[in-house]
């Protein structure tokens, strides 16, 4: 069979593809494999050693190959000698059900079963920080209202619109960029798609950002909270079920409330219901908890969600309705894995189809304010151990995503968390020292 890849490199004047995979902690991993040798990658895959990467094994299991997908491939903008392919990680023949783009793509199979299938878009927000990660880059970057400062973003003008011009020529139809609510915070849209391009994409856009800044003299992260006065990376979520032909929107209803139809409400409903279980995929660390469950900062707002809530056109709820036919889930962060985010939100939406959950009621509350009044709102997991717990206990999101996955990722989660417990922090020493 001809490779597609081969084809790319002689079209395009490849000389390297990074063969690509996320693992359970959302880090990018790959080979840089030559184009001489990628046809026979493209067939049999790069290999790796699974315990060297943040997946469940040990260094006794047999090797593990990254099998490209070429409807993947992404020349590099900055390197267009370089190619980006992500990969769908092998072993002894057969998928590894553990593997973030598997369980993807296995829910979206479940989906297509059903007649579904799953469109996204992502809001995944930035710093750019010092090489020391220690400040914003820009020490002009002072107002306490920064929001789209116009001379702020047009002091990051040569970063920003690079990185905009390489999304144009790549096809991905950016549209809007900006300087967000924190000072040192950017934000990029690109166009909605199918839930396995929009994660692709989001994988490369988090690595092209990263070296796009880095060929700048800066640093840009992703992190949930990098400081702690200053609001945090979201990674809000724009999301709609149409039918398998992508043609139909199974959410909008012209006359249902706000445009939304029963399948809607319902799906909304299974995200409600699963929603602190939904948060150890959505909210992977333990700095996501200090975003969501933060202090107002200094521009008044943290504008991440607080309570398991849904509104309107309303930013302080868990979930906005917008626009007739969709949903935008704000809960997730910078530091989700961008298909583990797709998966647990299509796996919670589909559960909620399937039993008919209601969602409760619409509340058209400000919840900053007036969230203490609202009753019977549940609340999000305060610390990452406590979304972890939830999530085991979840047996209905568990089985959705697979016991495979779910116990790789329970054990790589509580292996984190207890890290961070056994570590000594400054806070700790300050108060405590003299006791």
């Amino acid at each position: 069979m001809a490779s597609k890849l081969e084809a790319f490199a002689k079209e395009n004047g490849i000389k390297y593809f990074l063969v690509n995979f996320t693992d359970l902690s959302g880090i990018q991993r790959s080979k840089l494999v030559p184009t001489p040798a990628i046809a026979e990658m493209e067939e049999n895959g790069a290999g790796f050693a699974g315990f060297a990467t943040y997946l469940d094994m040990t260094p006794a299991h047999p090797d593990m190959f990254a099998l490209p997908d070429p409807d993947s491939v992404i020349q590099l903008p900055w390197k267009p000698e370089v190619a980006w392919v992500a990969s769908d990680l092998m072993m002894e023949g057969a998928l590894v059900e553990q593997a973030p783009r598997v369980v993807l793509k296995r829910q979206l199979e479940a989906a297509r079963a059903k007649g579904y299938s799953f469109k996204t878009g992502v809001e995944a927000e930035f710093h750019l920080i010092t090489v020391e990660g220690d400040a914003i880059s820009d020490p002009a970057d002072v107002a306490a209202k920064p929001c789209y400062d116009q001379q702020a973003v047009m002091r990051r003008y040569d970063v920003i619109s690079e990185i905009c011009d390489a999304m144009i020529g790549l096809g991905w139809g950016p549209y809007q960029n900006d300087h967000e609510d924190a000072n040192g915070q950017f934000e990029m849209n690109w166009d909605y798609d199918d839930a396995l391009v929009t994660a692709d994409r989001h994988a490369f856009f988090k690595f092209m950002v990263k070296s796009v800044a880095e060929t700048h003299g800066l640093r840009a992260t992703f992190m949930p909270k990098p400081f702690m006065d200053l609001t945090g990376n979201g990674c809000h979520m724009h999301l709609s079920l149409w039918d398998a032909a992508g043609k139909k929107c199974v959410f909008l209803e012209e006359g249902g409330e706000l445009g939304l139809s029963a399948a809607a409400y319902h799906f909304l409903g299974g995200m409600m219901a699963h929603a602190p279980a939904l948060a150890a995929l959505t909210n992977p660390t333990v700095n996501s908890y200090k975003r969501i469950n933060a202090p107002v900062t200094t521009s008044g707002a943290t504008w991440s969600p607080n309570r398991i809530s849904y509104g309107g056109n309303n930013r302080t709820h868990m979930v906005r309705i917008p626009d007739p036919g969709r949903f935008e889930l704000r809960l997730a962060d910078g530091a989700a894995n961008p298909y583990l985010l797709a998966a647990s939100v299509l796996a919670a939406g589909l559960d909620g189809m399937a039993k008919e959950t209601d969602p409760g009621k619409r509340l058209d509350i400000d919840m900053y304010a007036e969230g203490h009044k609202a009753r019977g709102v549940g609340k999000l997991p305060l610390y990452l151990i406590d979304a972890v717990r939830n999530f085991a206990k979840d047996k209905t999101l568990r089985a959705a995503l697979g016991e495979d996955f779910s116990n790789a990722y329970l054990k790589i989660k509580s292996e984190e968390w207890n890290a961070y417990a056994r570590s000594l922090t400054d806070w700790e020493r300050k108060n405590t020292l003299d006791c």
